[in-house]
């Protein structure tokens, strides 16, 4: 996932809701280890100490702890909740890309009624490529609550019903909010050039500009080894998941003030103009991508089980890795980075 920017449930050994006393940072990776492995995480609300100021600092709903502590807590309240485990998926297998949503059993969770928007992407204006349903249904929505005004893209004739779904989505997101112009569906094949060149001018004669790019469309075929992978499909899928890409940025840098996102090769070459460029590398998430490129219907009921946590996530849980670098007042100071939301699975790179 590339984000360009302008400017059954398993029982555990544990309470539902415990309280403790951090007398030490050891203490507090001991018991967030101990936790983890448990299937579990710590969600905590509470206020710290800093370890390089005295200043107390107020953390306002909820910071997710999986093996690892951070800063030493002056008060600690720790929420025990389900993290892994448990999960299957039904048996299922659409017969061609792009995958539809409103097909898929279940259907992906995009929205989660524990997000609190706050409106920071208040006047922006986002475009986001396979907008229609997964993660890039969950981002458009996401954003669309966060102020922005937004456009997407979709595969014509296979993704109109979630196309026309999303556009409702992001509609009642927007409901109210007078910074925010009505949101825009756009039919096109990315893997060509002009097809690029011809959204980014639509959405900058209806909005005026591009702050905010997300290259999330992507496809995958499943092989067993390179001899099954012709030409036609390799190029199929270069087009969609690379060219794509580069077109899309090329297009909309004539268009933007600032942007978040590509690869850190883009982030070196860009950061001197005041683009700031990050990646997000999500793990195994229940999307329309996945029925569409399973080879035998069996495949989904394990999707997400070899990760630690043991489970698929669902594009609600990935979204606020972008709402982050997407936002200014956030992600000022990052660029060249990629987020790894994955289910635990450790990445050094």
């Amino acid at each position: 996932m590339q984000l360009i920017r302008g400017d059954k449930k398993r029982t555990a050994s544990l309470h539902n809701k415990l309280t403790m006393k951090a007398v030490d940072p050891m203490s507090m990776i001991m018991f967030s280890r101990a936790i983890f492995s448990s299937g579990v995480i710590a969600r905590s609300s509470y206020y710290y100490h800093t370890l390089l100021s005295d200043n107390v600092l107020s953390c306002k709903g909820s910071c997710n702890i999986s093996g690892r502590y951070l800063q030493y807590p002056k008060k600690h309240s720790i929420e025990i909740i389900m993290a892994s485990g448990g999960q299957q998926f039904q048996p299922q297998k659409q017969d061609r890309q792009p995958g539809k949503e409103h097909a898929m059993d279940p259907i992906p969770n995009s929205t989660s009624h524990e997000y609190k928007p706050s409106n920071k992407l208040r006047g922006k204006v986002a475009l986001v490529t396979g907008g229609d349903s997964g993660i890039g249904r969950a981002v458009c929505h996401c954003f669309a609550l966060e102020g922005a005004t937004v456009a997407f893209t979709y595969v014509k004739g296979q993704e109109d019903k979630d196309a026309d779904d999303t556009l409702q989505l992001i509609k009642q997101a927007n409901a109210g909010d007078a910074s925010s112009k009505n949101p825009m569906a756009l039919a096109a094949d990315l893997g060509y050039d002009h097809n690029c060149k011809r959204v980014v001018e639509e959405v900058v004669n209806a909005y005026g500009r591009i702050d905010i790019l997300v290259n999330n469309a992507a496809e995958q075929h499943k092989a067993n080894s390179v001899e099954e992978i012709g030409e036609e499909r390799l190029e199929r899928v270069f087009r969609t998941n690379i060219f794509a890409h580069f077109f899309m940025v090329r297009h909309a840098l004539n268009h933007q003030r600032a942007i978040v996102a590509f690869t850190r090769g883009l982030a070196l070459q860009l950061v001197q103009k005041g683009i700031r460029v990050n990646g997000v590398a999500p793990g195994p998430v229940w999307t329309p991508l996945i029925p569409a490129s399973v080879s035998q219907e069996q495949e989904t009921s394990q999707f997400g089980t070899q990760v630690p946590m043991g489970r698929a996530g669902q594009p609600y849980e990935i979204l606020p890795s972008y709402v982050f670098l997407a936002s200014q007042t956030d992600s000022s100071y990052i660029t060249g980075q990629v987020l790894h939301p994955n289910g635990g699975m450790i990445v050094n790179a």
